[in-house]
């Protein structure tokens, strides 16, 4: 997912920057960069966090959402927090704990040995080792084709991360997050107590169901928690520290959102009548589709290659696919032309797609503001679904309204 978000960056950054969201640049970013200076064990420089970073701003109004380097244990080996904090004046870091799609950390397919001992030198876990003659000699006979470069697994303490965070904040850090994965209801409740004492702005949980391609397909199908259970536990969570007086941070979970019905239940199913305790929703894969195929049907209509169907439906002209593009044009003016076409795919998918999609169904539930919509306004189908989350049966809402309002 590195490469593929570096690939689509132009597209991702100014389209999120332009659409007003939190931005997350991924782990592994500063170490995975071929041109990245190490300096006594230390990222001293790294050309491709500083063009990501600077992609986003350019057309960042600087008052909503913001750019988020996420750090892995790799990252904070080689001082990615330090470097992007003090030389690229970043104002979120995100501790990196996990997520939902594997319960490892991420792996990497090399094709060079060059590049397997360029990354085992930098401190990462590379298989097998590129440093073993035996190897050396069976990749260039075509015994095997790639190296697979694996991210040490986390095992957090909770007194080590609450001075962490600490000293995130004393380095410059003006905001501090946690992402974590979907593991067991113990590591749920260990994760939002830490989270709470050591008051980070706020926590993403990462359910099953998401994925960007790094993960191995068994563990992804096989193993985690689906979204609303994990949402289920952390509300659960939520709920027993606001009882007893503790800081709850803010929520944002993920876990294969894709559509504006699924940002509702998840905002709405959080808030017990004091308001939601997700406040966000995070996405990666369905962001991560509207940038690449915007990108992919460019390419097919530079080259005269469009499907006929695709024509007959929206036209040749990458610039009438986007119904985005004539408000962009007011708002930017001249600015616009510097706008990639696959950037106003990902602000149509989110403001026109997501946002409006999202007016609507607040509407249809005449709550018009979002902090305002809550669990009476969901209604199970399913008996398994009203278990696990506490909501009521559709036959079960309001039954006591027939015989007040009928009196």
């Amino acid at each position: 997912s590195t490469a593929v978000a570096k690939n689509y960056w132009d597209g991702l950054a100014v389209g999120a920057a332009l659409s007003g969201i939190v931005l997350v640049i991924g782990e592994n970013v500063c170490g995975m960069d071929p041109e990245a200076v190490v300096t006594n064990g230390k990222i001293s420089r790294s050309p491709d966090m500083e063009y990501r970073v600077k992609k986003f701003r350019e057309f960042w109004d600087g008052k909503f959402g913001d750019l988020a380097v996420q750090t892995n244990v790799e990252d904070q080996r080689l001082g990615v927090d330090v470097y992007v904090i003090s030389k690229l004046e970043v104002n979120i870091v995100e501790r990196k704990w996990g997520q939902g799609a594997k319960a490892i950390g991420g792996e990497v397919r090399l094709h060079s040995i060059e590049r397997a001992l360029q990354l085992k030198q930098r401190g990462y876990l590379v298989i097998p080792d590129p440093e073993d003659k035996a190897v050396q000699e069976a990749f260039k006979a075509g015994v095997f084709k790639t190296f697979e470069r694996h991210s040490r697994v986390g095992m957090p303490r909770e007194w080590d991360f609450i001075e962490d965070v600490e000293w995130l904040r004393e380095q410059g850090a003006k905001k501090v997050s946690l992402k974590t994965g979907a593991y067991r209801p113990v590591d749920v409740a260990w994760t939002m107590k830490v989270a709470s004492e050591a008051k980070v702005d706020y926590i993403t949980f990462d359910g099953a169901g998401g994925g960007t391609g790094m993960s191995p397909v068994p563990m992804m199908n096989e193993m985690s928690t689906p979204t609303v259970y994990l949402e289920a536990q952390v509300l659960k969570c939520a709920q027993i520290l606001k009882k007893k007086g503790r800081y709850v941070p803010d929520i944002s979970m993920a876990g294969g959102f894709v559509n504006e019905t699924q940002v509702f239940k998840s905002i709405a199913m959080s808030n017990f009548g004091d308001g939601p305790f997700v406040k966000s929703i995070t996405m990666a894969r369905a962001p991560l589709t509207a940038v690449m195929k915007g990108k992919y049907f460019q390419q097919l209509a530079k080259e005269g290659k469009l499907p006929a169907d695709f024509v007959a439906r929206y036209g040749s002209d990458p610039e009438k696919w986007y119904i985005t593009v004539s408000e962009l044009q007011q708002r930017l003016g001249e600015d616009f032309k510097r706008v990639p076409l696959e950037a106003v795919g990902l602000y149509t998918y989110l403001t026109d797609r997501i946002g409006v999609g999202l007016k609507q169904l607040m509407a249809g539930a005449r709550k018009f503001k979002l902090e305002l919509i809550d669990r009476t306004d969901l209604a199970c189908l399913d008996e398994r679904a009203a278990r696990v989350t506490g909501l009521p049966m559709m036959d079960e809402v309001e039954q006591e309204v027939f015989e007040q309002i009928l009196d």
